[in-house]
């Protein structure tokens, strides 16, 4: 598949490419190099992005709906109003990434890294983060209604986030208000 003159392929390096609002529905992003690439507004509706490259990469207000992000390196990429309901981050490396306002519902993050990232008023309902590292996150209005942070690293992550039905089970770092 070709798109802008960039060929979409598993593997493809596509560093620093310019694919703003590009319809990428399905395609296998697997392992492709996209640091620095620009997907602002994309479509990437059930891509399989596995063990992808998008450190840095611009990711605002992308639809990445039921999407396979497994192992994808996403440190310091910005997902700022994006969509992500459904997706699969397990063992993603989320660290310094921006996830402001992001809908997260139902997504799967367990054993990712999302230190320091910051998580300001996402969405993150019904979601599954087992075993992740939010270490110095910022929750701030973050919303995990009935998420599961069982074995959870929250160490210094700020604390004021919904978590309404959460389960909690060996969560490190988390003390509730007023304990």
């Amino acid at each position: 598949m070709e798109v802008d003159g960039y060929k979409i392929e598993r593997g493809a390096y596509l560093r620093g490419a310019y694919l703003r609002y590009a319809d990428l529905t399905g395609v296998n992003l697997t392992a492709a190099y996209l640091t620095g690439s620009n997907l602002t507004g994309a479509y990437l509706r059930g891509a399989y992005l596995r063990g992808a490259y998008l450190r840095g990469a611009y990711l605002r207000g992308a639809d990445l709906t039921n999407a396979n992000l497994t192992g994808a390196k996403l440190a310091y990429a910005d997902f700022t109003g994006a969509k992500l309901t459904g997706a699969n981050l397990t063992n993603a490396d989320l660290s310094r990434a921006i996830l402001t306002n992001a809908d997260l519902t139902n997504v799967n993050v367990s054993r990712a890294k999302l230190k320091r990232a910051k998580l300001t008023n996402a969405d993150f309902t019904g979601a599954k983060l087992t075993g992740a590292n939010l270490t110095n996150a910022d929750l701030s209005r973050a919303i995990l209604t009935n998420a599961d942070l069982t074995n959870t690293n929250l160490t210094g992550a700020t604390r004021t986030a919904n978590l309404a039905g959460a389960r909690l089970d060996g969560v490190i770092g988390y003390k509730p208000h007023g304990r």
